[in-house]
């Protein structure tokens, strides 16, 4: 027998245990180059991935990645994305459904406000509804901070936001300060601002401070986390992104988080449902009618 015919009788056998057709044993075997060049292919992109995934050190999904890659020039199919995350194992952040936690039950001297907004997010144009919040922020050896933030319900903006060491009523007043430090708003109650109906909400201090800038009110129905969805999605999704917050050991370094992190959520943080811009880009968007990707498409053109 020569060494072709053991060669052949040898595949044979081979391919009956692994249960396959030797033709198609020997079409897998003309294909390896291609397969190769696929790999290496795969392996290109997925760089580009990993690179708008790490971008500014924020836990990202498919949908931000592909949103980064687009406005760095580069267009990549979402369910190609999501298919080499898969292939080499990088996962995204997901959220979980958390129970609803008020900062404290109202007492009776604490005004309750009717929910005017009624999930109506996106009725009316740009910082006329406003969403406002408190988060606890775990750090270190569970040492805690708080956040305060305002959120335009259209454009997703956060217009100002507050971090403290405490849940002392000053830092919620400071957050309204700052919105009108930092904001033109609409005059004659003409906007509105929406919260849960925590302690700090029902206070006749914020509530004076609310009345002076001439804001109407409007609260949550009691312990229902729908009618502020998307501030509660906010702070969800910001949690699900920094990831290194248990790692840091002062307040300092975690204030320095928060700012670098609302930096990039304005301006970096492509949001699907805003055409694909930051907050901060849609606002502009809606207010100029240029948008951003079409710049850069030209530009490449050019």
């Amino acid at each position: 027998m020569t060494e072709r015919d053991n060669n052949l009788l040898n595949i044979t056998w081979l391919c009956e245990i692994a249960q396959v057709s030797r033709s198609g044993f020997y079409a897998w075997k003309e294909n390896a180059d291609k397969r190769a060049q696929r790999e290496a292919q795969d392996r290109a992109d997925f760089e580009l991935i990993l690179a708008a995934y790490r971008y500014r050190g924020f836990k990202k999904g498919s949908r931000s990645i592909y949103m980064r890659l687009l406005h760095t020039g580069a267009r990549m199919n979402r369910k190609k994305i999501q298919r080499l995350m898969r292939k080499y194992g990088l996962s995204c952040p997901i959220r979980k459904a958390n129970p609803y936690r008020r900062i404290a039950k109202a007492v009776k001297e604490h005004a309750i406000f009717p929910n005017v907004l009624n999930r109506q997010f996106k009725a009316t144009g740009p910082k006329t509804v406003l969403l406002t919040d408190v988060t606890y922020l775990f750090y270190g050896r569970q040492q805690k901070a708080y956040l305060s933030t305002i959120k335009d319900a259209y454009t997703h903006q956060i217009l100002a936001y507050t971090l403290s060491s405490s849940l002392e009523e000053d830092f919620i007043l400071e957050t309204i300060h700052q919105l009108y430090e930092k904001h033109s708003l609409p005059k004659n109650f003409n906007a509105l601002i929406h919260s849960d109906q925590g302690v700090h909400y029902t206070n006749r201090q914020f509530q004076t401070l609310v009345q002076n800038q001439q804001l109407r009110q409007s609260m949550s129905r009691r312990g229902n986390c729908w009618d502020n969805a998307p501030q509660e999605s906010f702070f969800g999704h910001m949690k699900d992104e920094l990831s290194d917050l248990a790692g840091l050991d002062s307040y300092a370094q975690v204030q320095t988080m928060i700012d670098d992190y609302m930096d990039y959520y304005n301006n970096e943080r492509y949001q699907w449902t805003l055409a694909k811009c930051a907050p901060n880009q849609y606002a502009q968007y809606i207010k100029t009618g240029d948008h951003p990707l079409q710049s850069l498409h030209l530009k490449r053109q050019k």
